[in-house]
């Protein structure tokens, strides 16, 4: 039987329609699926941020103040005024501040605490603290410690010090801050804005905290 040009280009032509809408079709479905997982994981995320203050029945040996957030400070130092550890370290401190200045920031006494709190400079980001604070931890011989950052942060900076110090007790102590508006997050801009950023670098430090090294 002989076959003429029209017979072997047809299932060619066919071939390359369907190879046409196949491989688009494919990238649609897998990046619909993507972005369910990434909003699942997102509500979850949010479902899992601390709204409440947990139990002080705890004493570490130390109480670790991450900057960048009000609220975060004064809540270190109340935990040292009521002796939950022995000493306040305050990881990623600007350059040229001081305890006095921070004790005055506190609202508490300058002559009251300031023999206990050490500050820390090096750290520039919550994994930067993690190592900054395991060092220090390494030098005064502590195992275990009250953890105190914004509620939102708190995910993050756990995974980030669990990764720095596997050996490590971690308490939280979640600071909750009045502009965000967890209930209703997507109804404030702001707030939407700063969890999904949050929730974004959290997605990168987990995947960073599974890899070796």
């Amino acid at each position: 039987m002989l076959y003429t040009e029209c017979d072997v280009m047809t299932p060619i032509r066919i071939f390359a329609r369907k190879s046409r809408t196949y491989w688009p079709r494919r990238i649609a479905v897998a990046c619909m699926i993507v972005t369910l997982i990434w909003l699942i994981g997102l509500f979850r995320f949010i479902s899992e941020i601390p709204r409440q203050v947990p139990s002080l029945d705890h004493v570490a040996d130390a109480i670790v103040v991450l900057t960048g957030g009000g609220g975060r400070l004064p809540a270190g130092i109340e935990l040292l005024a009521m002796g939950k550890g022995e000493k306040l370290f305050v990881s990623g401190v600007y350059r040229g501040v001081d305890v006095h200045e921070l004790l005055v920031v506190g609202q508490r006494a300058p002559s009251d605490l300031e023999c206990c709190i050490i500050l820390g400079y090096s750290a520039g980001n919550t994994r930067g603290n993690a190592r900054e604070t395991a060092d220090w931890m390494a030098v005064e011989g502590y195992q275990s410690m009250w953890l105190v950052t914004a509620n939102y942060h708190m995910q993050r900076s756990q995974l980030e010090f669990s990764r720095a110090m596997p050996d490590a007790e971690i308490a939280a102590y979640p600071v909750t801050q009045t502009s965000v508006i967890l209930d209703t997050w997507w109804l404030w801009p702001g707030t939407a804005r700063l969890i999904i950023w949050e929730y974004c670098k959290y997605v990168v430090a987990l995947a960073l905290y599974w890899l070796p090294g």
